[in-house]
């Protein structure tokens, strides 16, 4: 079986992308274009940033069970183990948690430690993720909110300085990389 870094390259990445395309990402219209596109963006913003292969992988794929933002799936929970297949239980594991994220009841929580509940929209339960999967978690969230922000001035005046207040919350689950860039984009 191809490791993550190989699915995201050439004929892999291709696959991937195929995947989405059959699953209606590339007619999905999407702040910037499609949600095809915005998929890309988000897992290229995260490869300029030195993100791991299955942080990328799961970043490419984030909206694939839809988004407590972006009510549209592309695949349904009960067929969580294709997406297993298409890019491995940890990446699938990080878009699970980003698409459960329940973010009325999580954001106002985050204070940059791991300390908070994280409330699963799917399930209702809360969990503590392990540390790797909040970083992952809070790197995806940057990279997809700075995509849509560069991508809908309206969007941007109306969220910009909360998604600004609740990045700078995440403290350090954000990485330098990802700071960075908010601090760039949102000042």
């Amino acid at each position: 079986m191809a490791s993550v870094e190989q699915r995201l390259t050439g004929k892999g990445r291709v696959v991937i992308e195929d995947f989405l395309r059959d699953r209606g990402a590339d007619d999905m219209p999407h702040p910037g274009g499609t949600l095809l596109g915005h998929l890309g963006r988000v897992q290229g913003m995260l490869a300029e940033w030195g993100a791991d292969a299955d942080v990328r992988a799961a970043g490419l794929c984030h909206a694939a069970y839809g988004t407590d933002g972006f009510a549209a799936g592309l695949l349904p929970l009960a067929d969580r183990a294709t997406l297993v297949a298409l890019i491995g239980e940890r990446a699938e594991a990080l878009v699970y948690l980003y698409a459960s994220c329940d973010r009325g009841a999580v954001y106002p929580r985050i204070d940059g430690t791991t300390e908070f509940a994280f409330r699963d929209r799917f399930t209702g339960r809360e969990l503590s993720p392990p540390v790797d999967q909040l970083r992952a978690f809070f790197d995806i969230t940057a990279a997809n909110e700075l995509d849509v922000l560069a991508h809908n001035a309206e969007l941007a005046e109306r969220y910009g300085p909360g998604l600004r207040a609740l990045l700078t919350r995440a403290g350090t689950l954000l990485s330098p990389a990802a700071r960075a860039a908010v601090t760039r984009q949102l000042g």
